[in-house]
């Protein structure tokens, strides 16, 4: 069967994080896999390319365009990826939340801002896509932050599972949502890097279940950070959110090494 370009770059693309998540002995055998996921442990898996591989080195923080440069796109995940049409519903009903722990708090903050490393003071840039015929959203960005802030961060992501593992959110309209939070392997990609899956099950107010589900994970590469978000009413993959993580890793690599070699 012959696939098309995109497919084909789709496929070495899962084919790549799949060997990665091998090599840091993270499984992902028992979890249910897109209808585009066709890699299995017993296939040939790519290793990181060198630009991944290689040190990040120090440099000068990126441009504008170049943090343009180094976003994902919808060719790079592949169907049923479209640039977004806007925010979801389900943003401001379910994760604009309160709860009494100022950490756990922090975290709903963090979650609806989509805003890990705070608010970018240089040159960032910032792509969401949606996925046709579902209601889940994935969100990019890439900007620079002081590379100890985002360790910091980083760090503070890592305590959570253990902090909030378990805790209790109310909506803006008085419903309950019971929070869990669990780390979330990823590829070796980058200089540092951290994530986390958060799951909301609550009721409506006409007493209609709800169950939103978000994956959110940063990456430091040298002086720039990515935050990933991928969420949904319906389980999102966590395969999608490691390969946005594996691929944007390696893509903001490869812009800054192409920017240290044209200085």
């Amino acid at each position: 069967m012959t696939h098309p370009p995109a497919a084909r770059a789709l496929l070495v693309s899962v084919l790549s994080v799949t060997g990665l998540l091998a090599t840091a002995g993270c499984s992902l055998d028992d979890e249910p896999r897109p209808r585009w996921f066709s890699a299995s442990a017993s296939a040939t898996a790519s290793a990181a390319s060198p630009a991944a591989e290689q040190p990040s080195g120090s440099g000068s923080a990126l441009t504008e365009a170049q943090a343009r440069a180094a976003l994902l796109t919808e060719a790079d995940l592949g169907e049923p990826w479209r640039p977004t049409r806007g925010a979801r519903t389900w943003r401001d009903g379910l994760l604009k939340a309160t709860t009494e722990d100022p950490e756990c708090q922090r975290l709903l903050d963090v979650l609806y801002t989509e805003e890990l490393f705070g608010a970018p003071e240089g040159p960032h840039a910032t792509i969401g896509l949606d996925a046709v015929g579902t209601d889940a959203q994935l969100r990019q960005q890439v900007a620079a932050h002081p590379p100890a802030d985002v360790d910091r961060r980083l760090d503070w992501l890592k305590s959570l599972p253990e902090r909030c593992g378990r805790f209790t959110a109310a909506t803006p309209r008085g419903g309950i949502q019971e929070v869990e939070v669990g780390e979330m392997p990823l590829p070796p990609v980058g200089d540092a890097r951290q994530a986390l899956r958060v799951t909301l099950a609550g009721e409506t107010e006409d007493g209609e279940l709800t169950y939103l589900t978000m994956d959110i994970a940063g990456v430091r590469v040298a002086e720039e950070a990515i935050t990933v978000t991928h969420a949904g009413l319906d389980e999102p993959y966590a395969e999608v959110t490691q390969q946005a993580v594996g691929m944007g890793a390696e893509r903001l690599a490869e812009i800054r090494n192409q920017g240290r070699k044209q200085v």
